[in-house]
């Protein structure tokens, strides 16, 4: 035995064992940590700025994951119907359970029965920007423009999700409801 791990025992210390069950894995972490900053945020500069710090980071994600799914279907911008699947596969992906309600046109209505955040959503409603984000930029991108209503939210103690993306400007938007541009690159 060497001396760190005698001394490790002496000091009351536990040496790293991988037969001690303790839930902690990379996406727990992960979840756990985006929960934490959430929340410090949220405590620090309060919610409508923590929201406001989240949308950049979702705006960033969701560019991110709507150049992977262009990439994979190898086009150059999606269609209406496909953006709607990336929504459902997306959430799939990574541990949410988004579904369509309704569909038209000109818009989408979603729910949803798990937050991919799990419990570490609950009481930290500016992570939801970064679903009205990451929806609002693949549609922006692909469509030219999209409006993001959040009418329910796990995070803000509802049992669900039920997000409207709206494909077609109105002329004045609701207080609650995000709008989203293509970017000109």
């Amino acid at each position: 035995m060497t001396t760190a791990r005698k001394s490790q025992r002496k000091n009351g210390s536990a040496a790293p064992r991988d037969d001690v069950d303790i839930p902690l894995a990379r996406d727990e972490f992960a979840c756990a940590l985006t929960g934490d900053l959430s929340e410090t945020l949220q405590d620090v500069v309060g919610v409508e700025e923590a929201s406001g710090f989240m949308s950049i980071v979702g705006a960033r994600t969701g560019d991110r994951i709507n150049a992977l799914y262009r990439d994979a279907h190898g086009v150059e911008r999606l269609d209406r119907n496909s953006v709607v699947a990336v929504y459902v596969d997306l959430s799939h992906r990574i541990g949410g359970d988004f579904y369509v309600i309704e569909q038209t046109p000109d818009r989408v209505v979603l729910g949803n029965r798990k937050c991919p955040f799990g419990r570490h959503a609950e009481g930290r409603p500016s992570l939801c920007m970064m679903t009205s984000n990451v929806f609002g930029r693949i549609a922006a991108e692909n469509l030219g423009y999209s409006r993001v209503r959040l009418d329910e939210a796990i995070a803000r103690g509802d049992a669900g999700c039920r997000v409207v993306v709206d494909f077609r400007p109105v002329e004045k938007p609701g207080d609650d409801e995000r709008e989203y541009f293509r970017t000109e690159t």
